[in-house]
């Protein structure tokens, strides 16, 4: 799967997880931008964070623990791809 593939999927499990259907389509979500926080237009909290890493692990087979490191992987479809990339 190339680059491309693998953050369209994560940009829609993202969507997905965080019930975001109705707020967003994938395809508006920037690879780069935060997830977390006061400058996300996503707006995901620590729910929302757990559900991802663990839909995250369900398909792809990579376990995210940790609070601080969570949050860091978690921070964008560009750290969440490059994180899959080196752990499966």
């Amino acid at each position: 799967m190339d680059d491309t593939q693998l953050k369209q999927q994560i940009k829609q499990l993202i969507i997905s997880e965080c019930d975001k259907e109705d707020d967003f389509d994938w395809q508006d979500v920037q690879d780069a931008e935060p997830l977390f926080g006061g400058d996300s237009r996503i707006g995901m909290d620590s729910l929302d964070a757990l559900q991802v890493s663990l839909a995250l692990q369900q398909r792809y087979g990579v376990r995210i623990e940790g609070a601080r490191d969570g949050r860091r992987i978690l921070a964008s479809v560009d750290s969440i791809a490059a994180y899959i990339r080196q752990h499966s």
